[in-house]
């Protein structure tokens, strides 16, 4: 056989091998017409072939896009729970509203670092022993002076709520308090009853702020220790009202003691904190409606910290109040604004819950605070185990639905 026709020859051995292997649908009509040419398989029946090898991957691909957009809203549906959570996780402005101020340090270089040790020093070394000492013999002054003024002098002379109004400055001094109050300030001695003040809270410090001004009878949790025993010798002397934040039935107690108190002209202004809870000086939580049921004017009161010195807010779940104390007189100076603004009467047209709304929000807006839509109480809930587990069941119940 010629060279040439045996290479023409292995090319169609050669030929008909590839014919047999299965290519890529991209290079069938060149691998046809170059191993059988132009007279073996006709140009139409080639493009004929082609399509349908194309139609039946597109079908392919259109039936696993199908399969996954069927899948796909059964595994969204199991997961809105999880939504939630995450939600949650991003956006939890509840808890934001009990978080203490993060102090970002400042003492990062060898020239700042001795600056700082020598502060800490003066703060705790000089300033805290000397602000105990003289809170410490404020407290043996006011002892003594009260016990003379509830035992030996009248009621009517108004000794015992002097004694409270200068124990009260004293603890203001003793943190190296500046305080500056805007608006009509009660008078010294001469405001009465038949009117409640209200105001944002962060801490108990609050009414002693409040109080070096005027006198208030205001409604109080309940203590231990050092705290419960003044409670319940002065300040129950000038007539505050102490509740249980855990007993339903002397909630109704404190409703009634709350009117009988407002109707007295001669007691002193009632002084509320609507929230019930002690909230970081950054957020507002829900107002109570208790204080705007009474049918009397409400004097809002806006309370605002410069946290530049000191975090004024006490996390009562993290620290006993005598820590808290001790934090603010180790500081350089606890600074902050008090605003009184124009008492407040319900409209007819509102609802006492509309009023509560209304009045936070008069206090937000002069105090810089950002209101929020949630309940102080539920900083004191925690759901049972029985709950926790239903809940689980119903989860593990929606995500097995959506995976069958």
């Amino acid at each position: 056989m010629p060279v040439d026709d045996a290479d023409a020859g292995a090319r169609r051995s050669s030929g008909d091998q590839s014919a047999r292997t299965p290519q890529p649908s991209e290079s069938i009509n060149r691998f046809a017409f170059d191993s059988f040419g132009e007279g073996d398989i006709e140009r139409e029946q080639v493009e004929r072939v082609t399509p349908g090898i194309e139609l039946e991957r597109q079908a392919e691909r259109t039936r696993s896009t199908h399969e996954r957009e069927e899948v796909l809203p059964r595994l969204l549906d199991c997961s809105g729970v999880l939504q939630d959570a995450c939600a949650a996780i991003v956006d939890d402005s509840f808890n934001r509203c009990f978080q203490e101020a993060v102090e970002e340090p400042w003492n990062f270089n060898f020239y700042l670092f001795p600056l700082w040790w020598l502060g800490w020093l003066i703060r705790h070394g000089i300033l805290f022993p000397l602000r105990l000492a003289f809170i410490l013999s404020a407290s043996a002054a006011f002892t003594v002076s009260f016990f003379f003024s509830h035992y030996v002098t009248p009621r009517e002379w108004g000794w015992e709520r002097k004694c409270v109004e200068l124990y009260a400055a004293a603890f203001v001094v003793s943190w190296t308090g500046v305080i500056r109050y805007h608006g009509p300030k009660p008078s010294r001695g001469g405001q009465r009853g038949g009117v409640v003040y209200v105001s944002n809270h962060t801490s108990m410090i609050d009414y002693l702020v409040l109080t070096q001004v005027s006198p208030f009878a205001v409604i109080q949790q309940k203590h231990r220790g050092w705290v419960g025993l003044l409670q319940r010798t002065a300040m129950n002397a000038i007539d505050c009202i102490e509740f249980n934040r855990t007993d339903i039935q002397d909630r109704h107690k404190v409703t009634e003691r709350l009117k009988q108190h407002v109707a007295d002209k001669s007691r002193l202004p009632l002084l509320i904190f609507p929230e019930g809870t002690c909230v970081n000086n950054k957020y507002c939580v829900m107002f109570k409606r208790g204080a705007f049921d009474l049918g009397v004017d409400v004097v809002p009161v806006a309370i605002k910290y410069n946290s530049l010195f000191v975090d004024a807010f006490w996390n009562s779940r993290r620290q006993s109040f005598s820590r808290h104390l001790c934090k603010l007189m180790s500081s350089w100076a606890v600074v902050a604004d008090v605003w009184y603004m124009e008492p407040q009467r319900q409209r007819e047209d509102e609802t006492s819950i509309e009023f509560a709304e209304r009045v936070r929000t008069m206090i937000c807006k002069r105090a810089g605070l950002k209101a929020v839509p949630w309940d102080g109480m539920l900083k004191y809930y925690r759901p049972s185990p029985r709950e926790c587990e239903s809940r689980r069941k119903a989860f593990a119940s929606t995500l097995m639905n959506g995976l069958k």
